[in-house]
This record gives structure tokens, C-alpha cells and sequence, in this order.
């Protein structure tokens, strides 16, 4: 079991900047470091959809189109933690955003299909102004 808790979202005006955290359990850690983390998002009426990913070891990460020179992910698997950095926001990033776990172990590539992944989080709103 990897347990997830996503954190750092709110209301910002557009183009400003959030930073999110996606932390596993310290009783997980050792799991959580072995995994490919994806920050997906979902707005009301539409589909989930991966946002960003990044592998165990920060060796390959994948951007969705729409946000690629805006948003960077990270990882501290010191701290059990995958970060989303995400600037210049614009209204249409308005979402819950998730974070989750792959469910391979020490994958070399980021995982983009939705069913792929397990262990999610709760969810944080991200909410854009115009």
C-alpha cells in the first residue's frame, strides 16, 4: 500500500504560480521510491487526465502539451515527496489535481495511460482567476 496526500493548492490570480506536493507515508516510502508518480488532473465535466510524470529516479519525465515551459516536476525521495511546480497559470488549469503511483516497479519511462496507475491521492483544487 502506498498512501498519498496532495497538498498546496488554492485560488491565484492567472499567471501567477503554486507549488504542489504529493508526500507518501513514511510506512510507504520504500514503496513510493520504487515508483513512477503522475500528477493528473480533472476538471468538472471532463476526463482525468495525466498532467505531468516522472520516474523512480527522476531519470525520464512526461508533459502534457498544454503545459510544457510552465509546469516542472520533481522528486526528493529523501523526503518522500514529488513536487509540481506550476507557472504562468492560465483559467483553463482550473482542477482537482491528483497524484498516484504506477503500478511497475523501477520503470525507465513514464506511464501515461490513467489505468496504469494506483494508489491515489484525494485530490487538491487548483482554482485560476481570470
Amino acid at each position: 500500500q502506498v498512501q498519498l496526500v496532495e497538498s498546496g493548492g488554492g485560488l491565484v490570480q492567472a499567471g501567477g504560480s503554486l507549488r504542489l506536493s504529493c508526500a507518501a507515508s513514511p510506512a510507504s516510502g520504500r514503496i513510493f521510491r520504487s515508483k513512477t508518480v503522475g500528477w493528473f488532473r480533472q476538471a468538472p465535466g471532463k476526463e482525468r487526465d495525466l498532467v505531468a510524470g516522472i520516474t523512480w529516479n527522476g531519470g525520464d519525465t512526461y508533459y502534457t502539451d498544454s503545459v510544457k515551459g510552465r509546469f516542472t516536476i520533481s522528486r526528493d525521495n529523501a523526503q518522500n515527496t514529488v513536487y509540481l511546480q506550476m507557472n504562468s497559470l492560465k483559467p483553463e488549469d482550473t482542477a482537482v489535481y491528483y497524484c498516484a503511483a504506477d503500478l511497475k516497479y523501477y520503470s525507465d519511462y513514464v506511464t501515461i495511460p490513467l489505468t496504469q496507475y494506483d494508489y491515489w491521492g484525494r485530490g487538491t483544487q487548483v482554482t485560476v482567476s481570470s
